[in-house]
């Protein structure tokens, strides 16, 4: 189902995002994680995509087996360093086949050897103009999905020019905007103002990642560069005195409050970033009173 139709209808959307598993016990482990979130009926599920392109094949091979083996709308993740236009037509050209729909559109990092970093898209708006002229050319209409920033583009210091570049991707042809994780929702508000100011009038999804350990925490501000952990959520953690379990019960209701103030504010969606696993998640959900989970899940 296209990316339009999928947010066009009523209600605001949730949708979740998986990484490719590196091994097969992995690959069964997450197939089970995504048959308990399928309770969660979820509008779409996202694939993501290695530094450089180094998940191509686990993130194809992903994508293909939630269309054949679950009821799920899956989204691969597409990333424009280190590709030439031959290997990105080439990813398109096989995902039309298999009937994917939609794809998300991102500049990506480059590997950290620091080779493959050079290609034929030096910017994520040159990858969406890509994806919608081979749309038009091969008569199979990709959905596309972008990146935003509600704490700021670590690439982009200047605010103004960080939406000019998200305004020149929505230009090129994408249809939704998917934010990187925050935990402030200010600070997403204030993105989503300033989208509408800049004649930015596609629907912005909401990035939550629930805190569920200190070793995520530190994950997280090595992975989302530029990422700003509030005060409140670091002084709550504190409290917990470094014990595991206390510390996942207040992520996962930090990220529960978080969700339940987006949904008042009339946000257009949630994206949740599940790492993989689905009890945090699915208790999310069973406190927003948003789904009554079948069966409890480890």
């Amino acid at each position: 189902m296209h990316i339009r139709d999928i947010l066009s209808g009523p209600g605001p959307k949730f949708s979740f995002e998986y990484f490719p598993p590196k091994s097969p016990e992995a690959a069964e482990s997450l197939f089970r994680t995504i048959t308990e979130l399928q309770r969660c009926d979820p509008a779409f599920v996202s694939v993501t995509y290695g530094a450089g392109g180094t998940t191509r094949g686990a993130t194809h091979g992903l994508v293909l087996r939630l269309l054949q083996e679950t009821r799920v709308n899956a989204i691969p993740h597409l990333t424009c360093v280190g590709h030439t236009e031959a290997e990105i037509s080439s990813l398109l050209e096989s995902y039309a086949v298999a009937g994917v729909s939609n794809i998300l559109a991102l500049r990506g990092d480059p590997p950290k050897s620091g080779g493959g970093a050079k290609g034929d898209f030096p910017y994520a708006a040159d990858l969406v103009g890509f994806i919608r002229r081979f749309s038009e050319r091969h008569g199979h209409d990709f959905g596309i999905g972008v990146a935003g920033f509600p704490e700021g583009h670590p690439g982009t210091p200047n605010r103004m020019l960080e939406i000019d570049h998200l305004k020149a991707k929505v230009d090129a042809g994408a249809d939704y905007i998917c934010t990187q994780m925050f935990f402030h929702n200010g600070d997403f508000y204030d993105f989503r103002d300033r989208c509408e100011l800049a004649g930015v009038r596609v629907p912005i999804l909401a990035g939550i990642m629930p805190v569920t350990s200190l070793a995520g925490l530190n994950r997280m501000s090595e992975l989302a560069a530029g990422a700003r952990f509030p005060a409140r959520l670091l002084r709550l953690l504190a409290r917990a005195n470094g014990d595991d379990a206390v510390v996942r019960r207040i992520g996962v209701h930090y990220a529960t409050t978080q969700c339940a103030d987006l949904l008042d504010h009339e946000v257009a969606g949630i994206h949740l970033y599940t790492l993989n696993q689905s009890s945090a998640t699915v208790e999310i959900f069973h406190s927003l009173g948003l789904r009554s989970p079948e069966a409890a899940v480890s």
